[in-house]
């Protein structure tokens, strides 16, 4: 039952690192585009994803132990929202990666 419980630690730990490493980047990357590039994707302000972002980095750290709960799931939905949604929308109005018109 020991070895079960150790397993246990350990899962939940690289999950909450995992999570963390999802809101460090979310957060840079925020911080990285400039103020008009969030108006032009017609996403809120860069203003408001830095604050989503940085309190999701805020919940992550300090659950890093517990990332199954309350705050470590707000955490990781704020970075995981702004990395669905609104990352690839700065990206393809920066042209930044994103895919080519030829359909190759």
């Amino acid at each position: 039952m020991q070895l079960y419980a150790g397993y246990q630690s350990l899962v939940t730990l690289v999950l909450g690192v995992v999570a963390l490493g999802c809101e460090v980047f979310a957060f840079v990357d925020a911080l990285r585009h400039p103020d008009n590039a969030y108006v032009a994707a017609s996403k809120r302000t860069k203003r408001f994803w830095m604050l989503i972002t940085g309190v999701a980095l805020l919940f992550g750290s300090i659950s890093v132990f517990n990332p199954i709960g309350l705050l470590g799931l707000a955490g990781f939905l704020g970075a995981a929202v702004y990395l669905a949604d609104v990352r690839p929308a700065l990206r393809q109005v920066r042209g930044l990666g994103g895919r080519s018109s030829s359909g190759w």
